[in-house]
Parts: C-alpha cells; structure tokens; sequence
C-alpha cells in the first residue's frame, strides 16, 4: 500500500502525541520489608517471583532509601518531598491523629493532579485525617481527597491501631448509623472489653502479645487504643490484603484512557500479621515470611492489571518500603525464632533495622520499571532517597518540580533512566537522630547517652546489641564500602571525613524546622 505524505504526517503527529503522553505511575509501597525480603535482593526461603521478574524488566537499586526508621514520618516525606524532622508532629501517630499534611501545600498527589492525572490512594495511611477530634460517623475532612487524591481508599492508621475500619472518600465503609464508632487512646477501656494483661483472656487470643497491644479486642487480636461500635465495618485481618488489592486494581480500570497515579500502600507485613489461610506455609518464617509472599502476590495482581489493559508498556512502577525489616514488634509470632533457624536476614548485609539509624533501618529495597526507559536488568548503586519522589515523578510526568525542589527534594530523574542519583541521604530515627550518608563514608552524631537496648530492632548478630545500643552515645563513622555492616567505627582514623560531614549535617539542620513553607 502506497503511503502518501499526508497519511505519512497524520502517522508522525500520532506517534509524536503518544509520545507526549506521560507515564501512568504505579508506587508499589511495602510495610516493614527488608532490604533482604526479596528473592533479588538475595532472599532464599521467601518466594517473590513477581518483584523479582519487575526487578528483571527494571532497574534494582543497591542505595535507595527512605527517609526514616519508622513509618508515619517516611509517608510524609514521600508526600511532601520534606523531611519529616523538620516538621513538629510527624512521629508515629496514633490512630485518632490530626491530618499532618494540610490542604493546599504541594504534594506528590497534587502535582500530579494539576497534569491531568486521575490520583488514587488504596492501602495504609498513617497521616492522620481531619482537623480535630475525628467524628468517625460522619464525612472525615480532610482526608487524603483534600491534598491531592481524586480517590481514597484507606486504613486510618495500621492494622495494630484502632480504629478498625476501612474509610473510603472520608468515610467509614459499611457502618451502621445505629452502631457508631467512638475510639480514645486514654487508656480508658470501654464497658465491657476484657484485660488483655490477665493470663486468663490473653489464652483466649488468636495472637498473643509480647509487648503493648493488650486494649481493644478485634477479631481474637489485641490492638493499641480503645474502640467502641462499629461492628458491622470492623474489616477482617485475613482477606485484608485481598480487599487492598481489588480497590487498587478497580482504580486501574477505571482510568485507564487517562494518566493516573496509583499510591499503593499495602500493609504487609505489618503486625499483626495475619495473612490469608491460603498463606500460610508458604515460608519456614511464620506469618511474616508468610505475609511477603501475600505482598508479591499483590504486585502480581497489579502488573496483571496492567497487562490485561494493555498499559504496561506506558507505565512506571516502582517498589519500594517505608523502613526497615522488624521481627518481634508486639506479637508472638515466632518471628525472631524461625528467622534466626532459616538463617533469614530480612535486613540483608546490613545491621539495624525499623527504629535503627544503621543502615537497615532506612536503606530499603527500590525497584523501577518503565519498558523502553529504565534499563531493564541494571543493578543501579545510584543513591535514591524517597523525599526526593514528589519531585522527580512530577518531572518525569513533564510538570515542573520546583515547589519541591525549595523544600528538601532533588531531581533524581536520570538515576531513574540508569543515570547518576543524589550525592547524600540524610536518615532518621523516631527520636530524631540522624544521620548523613555520602558516596563513601556515613557520620551518625552520638545521643550523649547509652541507648536502652529495645526488643524490637532487627539484626544479623547479637553483636549489634553492641554497636547499636552501647556506641550510640559516642559520634559513629562508617566507612560504608569497605565496612556496608557498620561494624568499625573508624572515627579515630578518619577524623577530617567526620568533621566534614557533621558540618554538612549541621548546615541541614540550621535550615531549621517549622519553618515557614516557601511559597
């Protein structure tokens, strides 16, 4: 067939417009998974055949972070491309909490909205919603709607808080106006609920606690916080993952001839953990391994969407967790026990892990994949932090980044197309200790005191009781290339490297916090 010039141009103004059309993006955010919890990133008793095979079509990043230990101040930063320990109020939240992101800043979901992007939110939230004491039986505003999210469908907090209940669009799913909720973290337990302290009650538990955990009673499982009604809502902890994964992949159907950002926050594996039945056994670790697996058949789910849409090719996903790997977090679910018999380490080569400054607490596993873009099968050493999201998505989306870039954010656009990433990650902890990390070397300033030993820090060795916990009071260097573990404290022998990296951290924090958001 003869083409003629005119049929030839009206070809190439439709190829140049698909060309322009930005990329759907998917974030694939995992909860308290490791480092070395995925099968490519060197697990061997927990099968993740679909990140791995998203790891084998992308690029998989050694050196991606994010910005804290613990989970409520890593959503922020994401959000808002600000470090969370620059502003007042972000630590982990209770479940009742005021919205710590307010209407009208930028934020990831909001940029992209202003392109055009349809913009959904399905999973785990942990930011708060409202503007004072949540009314949990009527419209909660704002909620994730009111910064940037055309949809929402979320948990309030996590599965260990109350309330227990799925809100989509600001309101509570399924509650029945003549059973209402009401949720205090008084320590004032409502008439009725049982003492979850007293050997008696805690035998009758699904899950026993080791620590906290021992208020509300919600399906044969301790939580943290007091709730009263709601019972036709109360979600069930077993298909929790399922619900998750069915609204994600709604929201992909229902937008898919226009861009959309999808913000996939699933809760594995969070405690408590209890995945499905068809789980269980999946692993030698217990529901925690358990629940990986539950997590990869997720994102299986979801690039399947994907495909099955014909979308794939047009998509960026990314995967990525909110901290680092934790074992016994309050439950007894044999975690530290049946990691320790596998020879499991969740963290990967690294010490510390949730609520640790060493590196498995905030180095996380990152995977890109956008098919003709990001070179698929590179293992990238290119430093990628999460706060730098907001600006880098809406830069690769074709807006402009710079609300982002005057808060903390950097373009790292190119290390997403197998280039170069940032030159520092500054990391920190629920207590705001910090850290600051370069191509070589990290400097961790000391507390000033001996750290009280915590149950909860996962690890590679008792040795890291060590260095976690007795040096912690001292200034830490680590020369991260020869020594990524963190063992040596090489201070002595490199005393100009600390004293040039604590001034780069100190001109950080001299910035300030609370400030004033740039206009």
């Amino acid at each position: 067939m003869r083409i003629t010039p005119l049929l030839a141009l009206l070809g190439a103004c439709v190829l140049s417009a698909a060309a322009r059309r930005p990329p759907n993006i998917v974030l694939l955010y995992a909860d308290d998974i490791g480092w070395g919890d995925l099968g490519c990133y060197g697990a061997k008793v927990i099968p993740t055949p679909n990140l791995d095979r998203l790891a084998a079509q992308g690029t998989r990043f050694t050196d991606g972070y994010c910005v804290a230990a613990t989970c409520t101040p890593s959503r922020y930063s994401l959000l808002t491309g600000e470090y969370a320990w620059r502003r007042k109020g972000t630590g982990v939240l209770p479940g009742d909490a005021t919205m710590i992101i307010r209407p009208g800043r930028p934020t990831l979901a909001s940029s992209l909205a202003q392109l055009g992007y349809a913009t959904g939110v399905v999973g785990k939230w942990h930011l708060g919603l409202g503007s004072g004491a949540v009314d949990w039986n009527k419209q909660i505003d704002p909620s994730p709607n009111q910064i940037g999210f055309s949809y929402s469908f979320i948990m309030a907090a996590t599965g260990d808080r109350v309330p227990t209940v799925f809100v989509e669009d600001g309101r509570v799913v399924g509650l029945d106006p003549k059973d209402p909720i009401e949720v205090n973290y008084r320590n004032k337990p409502y008439p009725g609920d049982p003492d979850l302290t007293l050997p008696a009650e805690r035998a009758k538990l699904k899950m026993d606690w080791s620590h906290g955990h021992n208020m509300a009673l919600v399906n044969g499982v301790g939580r943290i916080g007091w709730m009263k009604g709601g019972k036709a809502a109360l979600w069930n902890d077993e298909t929790m993952g399922d619900t998750f994964c069915d609204k994600a992949c709604g929201f992909i159907a229902a937008n898919k001839h226009k861009p959309f950002f999808l913000y996939y926050a699933s809760h594995e594996c969070h405690v408590p953990r209890v995945p499905n039945p068809r789980f269980l056994g999946k692993t030698p670790l217990g529901p925690r391994g358990d629940a990986v697996v539950a997590f990869d058949e997720q994102c299986g789910r979801i690039l399947a969407e994907l495909d099955k849409h014909g979308l794939a090719e047009d998509t960026l996903v990314i995967y990525s967790s909110d901290n680092g790997p934790v074992l016994d977090d309050g439950y007894k679910d044999r975690a530290v026990e049946l990691n320790a018999q596998a020879g499991h380490f969740a963290a990967g080569p690294f010490h510390g892990g949730k609520y640790s400054i060493l590196e498995g607490g905030t180095r996380v596993g990152l995977i890109a994949r956008w098919p003709g873009r990001t070179p698929a099968g590179m293992v990238s050493a290119a430093m990628v932090s999460q706060v730098d999201f907001p600006a880098t998505l809406t830069k690769l989306a074709g807006g402009d980044p710079a609300d982002f870039l005057k808060v903390d954010g950097v373009d790292v656009s190119a290390a997403f197309l197998g280039g170069a990433g940032r030159d520092h990650v500054i990391s920190s902890t629920q207590s705001l200790q910090l850290s600051y990390r370069d191509a070589r070397w990290k400097f961790i300033p000391g507390i000033g005191h001996r750290r009280a030993k915590t149950p909860t820090v996962v690890d590679r060795t008792e040795q890291n009781d060590e260095i976690e916990n007795l040096d912690a009071a001292n200034d830490r260097l680590f020369d991260l290339q020869a020594d990524p573990g963190e063992r040596k404290n090489v201070i002595a022998e490199h005393p100009d490297v600390a004293a040039r990296l604590k001034g780069l951290l100190d001109a950080q924090k001299a910035k300030g916090v609370n400030q004033p958001l740039p206009k």
